[in-house]
């Protein structure tokens, strides 16, 4: 096993707790899926906001998806003057087989701008 970043992120379309909640599982979801990891295999995961995005923590929709074990922060992204506004983005630490090239990336919705060589 070796130690293994992923990145992700997801745009939304308001701040809203509803929302925030549902991009939180679409994306943790398909990062798990597309890594064949699980729960026990993430080391602590990074999760940044926009500043437009302040009406829940991401952190508290990932425990709400059982990661309850796993390390997880919460923080504010760089406000860089046009820069996709309303984003949520990770980093995933995690222990997996995969060498880092077979490692998934996923970038969703409006986030798929941010890495288009790479987005779903």
């Amino acid at each position: 096993m070796r130690v293994r970043a992923i990145r992700g992120a997801i745009q939304i379309d308001s701040d809203s707790p509803d929302l925030i909640r549902e991009a939180v599982v679409e994306l943790m979801s398909t990062i798990l899926a597309s890594n064949e990891l699980a729960s026990e295999d993430l080391i602590s995961v990074l999760f940044t906001c926009t500043p437009d995005l302040v009406s829940d923590f991401p952190a508290a929709s990932a425990r709400a998806m059982g990661m309850g074990q796993v390390p997880l922060l919460c923080a504010v992204e760089m406000a860089v003057p046009g820069s996709l506004p309303r984003t949520i983005r990770v980093l995933i630490h995690c222990t997996t087989t995969r060498t880092q090239g077979e490692i998934a990336h996923v970038y969703l919705r409006g986030a798929t701008i941010l890495r288009k060589d790479i987005a779903q």
